[in-house]
């Protein structure tokens, strides 16, 4: 059991630490490269960047209030 916890951790902390990068890499560096340049393609537009957690924390703040009221 000790051994799967620890692959599940792992998993959980490549998985977190890959979409830290990306977001970091997407939010913080990308608008400082040419619009022109090839990496643009791997990413959605900068509008995305702050719609994509705003509507993440709306949702589950909605279901955690959601349980509450139970």
């Amino acid at each position: 059991m000790e051994l799967a916890d620890r692959a599940v951790g792992l998993l959980l902390s490549v998985i977190s630490l890959s979409i830290f990068t990306y977001y970091t890499f997407w939010v913080i560096i990308l608008p400082f490269v040419d619009s022109d340049h090839f990496v643009h393609k791997y990413f959605l537009p900068q509008e995305y960047a702050i719609l994509i957690p705003y509507m993440l924390v709306w949702r589950s703040s909605a279901f955690f209030l959601c349980l509450l009221d139970m």
